[in-house]
């Protein structure tokens, strides 16, 4: 083998390793938030919110599970189908009408939000909590029941306004709308007809339990996720236990103070919900977990409002509750959710994630299908990166055309390594040949491949994108199968993640392979027995290795494959050499010949 040829694996699996071990060893460092212990909501101005929106009222002990019967008002829009619960102003019933369970006909609807008293309950409550001159029973909590007073059914057009009075000189009222996309706005009230009195609003997400689709994969964040004056925290599931309510110590929970502007919120793989104070408002930001009920709870805590007799104030607080779509994500940012495109999981190339995505989506705008705007976005990237390319590809040709000199210099050295090697740099020197030039296209490559493939996993736009015939979605494997001969037997395809699965690989797969094997073919194989044999396996290895990856990012690999061997085959027969392609493949398929017997050792 070549050092060209000695370089460029080295370089592939060096990079591979590098980047797999760096992420097993030093994972994303969860930032440390200071954790307080909070004191009743009585003793001062500035207390947390000890257990606020609890079953049973503003208490340190976990909320209970009683279910109390109480009328709904429908929701209705283009997005989503569910209710409001006049318990407590609740949102609590919510599925997402543009999004199927499965890709499978007659799938039902993605459930996202769901009431107590169900599996896996979920919801936004909205209410007060009293400091100085007010009771735990005059303020609503997500127990209060209220009265409808206006609307029938919450649409973009049609808000919906609930009403309850104290009957100690304070009357509140929650007016609820919603847009087109996935925002709901809570407008709260207050009048007081009484004594001064002081309270906080609040909102809060309380969801039972971990989700059931949670993924659990490095690469992907689920849990917390809030924006604090410009900086991002996500905290995973299991760190937020950390967050624990002790009912004989008290709360435990992560507390922390917003100047201006900021959201918080629970991120799943596909879908979220965030609480949006208005911007420029300060407000104390609060995450706990309710460990003997398994209850995870993240408060949006606003400043404390004073009212005399005869005053009244509103606040107003948003909800993003829907899929992570970019395109609403981003609108919601411009039109002032600070930094809200980084509630999407971009990752450590963000730098990269980012812009890849912008181009995927601007393509698919055009084109109007994934699969071919991610053809178009591979198209774009080796373009972007020719130049670079055209050196590595010229240095290989060079490389190639000085083999003879390289072969001589090698038998005229014998067993004189460093004379060997003070030669070749001289062969490098005087022909202008950089031999690290052709490791620079991969190892450009692996974070590009890397931030697609994060790209492909983590945005929704993905998830059921159909491409051409039986790729319905390039956000999972490919679903074809060697194991009936991709459909043309009369039985099903091994179940997907079974070692049957890995083994009886689909179509794109068995392409991509086939694509690498080619790309090796410019340059004849190897004449060290280990190192063809290396080379040989390299392709199929990969093919299996990849079988199980999303069909988008295979359909990434296999255009990059196509593209690299055309630019290498021109560019190479633009210096002059002429790659044997036909000859290389009879090649590869002749048997070995026996070693020939040391002549040396038998003299």
């Amino acid at each position: 083998m070549d050092e060209q040829n000695r370089n460029l694996i080295l370089a592939t699996a060096l990079s591979f390793l590098v980047i797999l071990v760096w992420f097993i060893l030093f994972p994303p460092e969860e930032v440390e938030r200071p954790i307080t212990e909070a004191v009743p909501a009585s003793q001062s101005e500035n207390a947390d919110l000890p257990s606020v929106g609890s079953e049973t009222g503003v208490t340190n002990t976990a909320p209970s599970e009683e279910v109390i019967e109480a009328g709904r008002i429908p929701i209705a829009t283009e997005q989503f189908a569910g209710s409001l619960s006049l318990r407590g102003g609740r949102l609590d019933e919510l599925s997402l009408l543009r999004y199927n369970e499965t890709i499978e006909e007659g799938s039902p609807n993605v459930t996202f939000l769901k009431p107590t008293g169900t599996d896996g309950a979920y919801f936004a409550a909205f209410g007060w909590v009293g400091v100085d001159g007010v009771g735990a029973d005059a303020v609503p909590t997500p127990d209060t029941i209220w009265t409808q007073e206006s609307g029938d059914t919450l649409t973009p057009t049609s808000p919906v306004t609930l009403v309850w009075d104290n009957g100690q000189g304070q009357v509140f009222r929650t007016t609820v709308s919603v847009d087109e996309e996935f925002m709901f706005t809570f407008e709260q009230s207050v009048e007081n007809n009484g004594e001064t009195v002081a309270m906080r609003p609040y909102g809060l997400l309380r969801r039972h339990g971990e989700p059931d689709y949670l993924k659990n994969f490095f690469i992907l964040h689920e849990g917390l996720v809030r924006m604090t004056d410009g900086e991002l925290e996500e905290v995973d599931y299991d760190k937020i236990a950390d967050y624990s309510v002790d009912e004989r110590e008290g709360v435990q929970a992560s507390r922390l103070d917003v100047t201006e502007n900021g959201w918080t919120g629970f991120t799943d793989h596909y879908w979220m919900t965030t609480l949006i104070p208005e911007p420029g408002t300060a407000f104390r930001s609060v995450t706990k977990y309710f460990d003997s009920r398994d209850i995870y709870q993240t408060e949006a805590v606003m400043p404390v409002e004073t009212l005399s007799n005869g005053d009244s104030v509103t606040v107003t607080t948003q909800l993003f509750a829907g899929a992570k779509e970019w395109a609403a994500i981003r609108d919601y940012e411009k039109q002032g959710v600070e930094g809200f495109l980084d509630s999407i999981d971009w990752g450590w190339f963000f730098f990269l994630t980012k812009p890849m995505f912008w181009l995927l989506h601007q393509l698919n705008v055009v084109i109007g299908n994934m699969g071919w705007a991610i053809i178009g976005l591979t198209l774009v990237i080796k373009t972007i990166v020719l130049p670079l390319a055209y050196k590595s590809y010229v240095s290989m040709a060079r490389m190639k055309e000085l083999q003879p000199q390289m072969e001589k210099l090698k038998e005229e050295s014998g067993d004189d390594r460093q004379k060997m090697q003070q030669g070749m740099m001289k062969l490098y020197k005087d022909n202008k040949v950089n031999p690290a030039a052709g490791c620079l296209p991969i190892l450009i490559q692996i974070p590009i491949f890397f931030s697609l493939y994060k790209v492909i996993f983590v945005t929704i736009e993905l998830r059921h994108a159909p491409w051409i015939g039986w790729i319905k979605d390039l956000s999972a494997p490919d679903t074809s199968s060697l194991f009936n001969l991709f459909g043309i037997l009369p039985w099903g395809t091994p179940e997907a993640g079974s070692i049957l699965a890995l083994i009886f690989i689909g179509i794109l797969p068995i392409i991509l392979g086939v694509s690498m094997w080619m790309q090796q073919k410019l340059n004849p194989a190897p004449t060290d027995p280990t190192q063809k044999m290396i080379f040989a396996w390299m392709p199929w290895v990969f093919m299996f290795m990849l079988g199980s990856f999303a069909s988008g990012l295979v359909i990434y690999w296999i255009t990059n494959n196509v593209i690299t061997f055309t630019q290498q085959y021109l560019i190479m027969r633009s210096q002059g050499a002429k790659p044997d392609i036909f000859g290389n493949i009879r090649e590869s398929f002749k048997k070995a010949a026996p070693a020939e017997p040391d002549k040396k050792k038998d003299k």
